[in-house]
């Protein structure tokens, strides 16, 4: 099969990876970034710098966005906005599902078709066997583009809805940013108690790879609707949040973190689920959104 060129706007650590990426695996490549001096040792490797954003469009089919969030994908593409049709703007820069589904109006609008991604890996991840990125939006642009796109990371394509990838990217990092601040704050009091971050290492490992299996066990459950007090209890739970909080305050770290967890907790309490599992909380998180 042959090489399809593409073009990268966007050139910070991640697009110059993605760059890299297109360029090992044969694809001509062409890029543009506000400050063009980022692009000289992809230059040197073989990518071209246009000297504009509209010459960078006219440049190719795919254009792959490689941006902070999609305010910036507007305040770029936007004066060059004639350039964009008959062109597929692969998205990979990150916002919320809403922004990705509004952005694909406004490609659309211009003639272009947009496809929203989400990359499941940091920058050392691109080109890596068993990356990932979510996609969604047209599916047939996605096929037509599939092999290019997978020159990145490995393709899991979410659906036409183009908030779909944004929303799966945006659970993933609600759940990795909470698990890592969990650890940190667990390390201060580790800190603060003379235990090292090394010597804590392998427990730390031990309860994060407990957790697929009390996922796999609760998922049906709450997809049911159920939370039978069967196997934990909210109120045992409450108890032992209290003593985490209990036992930063001790050590003189900032409590900040499990006291909220522990509002969680005790909202659930009040709402009667005491003797429900801890997953009646979803329903308090319900809650609060309505």
């Amino acid at each position: 099969m042959s090489k399809q060129s593409v073009t990268v706007i966007g050139l910070g650590p991640m697009g110059q990876a993605m760059v890299g990426a297109f360029l090992a695996a044969g694809h001509q490549v062409t890029v543009w970034n506000r400050t063009a001096s980022k692009a000289d040792e992809l230059v040197a490797k073989g990518a071209v710098l246009a000297p504009s954003v509209a010459d960078a469009l006219a440049a190719n089919e795919l254009i792959v966005l490689s941006l902070t969030d999609y305010e910036a994908m507007y305040a770029i593409l936007e004066p060059a906005a004639a350039s964009l049709s008959g062109k597929v703007i692969a998205n990979l820069s990150s916002d919320t599902p809403e922004k990705a589904r509004a952005a694909a109006k406004w490609a659309t609008g211009h003639g272009a078709r947009h496809l929203t991604g989400g990359v499941q890996c940091p920058p050392s991840g691109i080109g890596q066997e068993g990356s990932i990125t979510f996609y969604s939006g047209p599916k047939d642009a996605v096929d037509a583009h599939a092999e290019t796109l997978k020159a990145l990371t490995d393709i899991d394509y979410r659906g036409e809805d183009p908030g779909l990838a944004a929303l799966y990217y945006q659970i993933q990092m609600d759940m990795f940013w909470t698990a890592m601040l969990s650890w940190l704050h667990a390390l201060a009091v580790a800190d603060a108690n003379g235990i090292t971050a090394e010597e804590f290492l392998p427990y730390a490992q031990s309860t994060m790879s407990s957790l697929p299996n009390f996922m796999t066990f609760y998922a049906g459950r709450i997809d049911k609707g159920e939370h039978p007090g069967d196997v934990d209890k909210l109120a045992m739970g409450v108890a032992s949040v209290e003593h985490i909080v209990h036992t930063a305050k001790e050590a003189g770290i900032d409590p900040s973190l499990p006291a909220a967890v522990l509002d969680v907790f005790k909202r659930g309490m009040t709402a009667g689920h005491a003797g429900d599992s801890f997953t009646s909380l979803i329903e308090v998180f319900k809650k609060s959104a309505s």
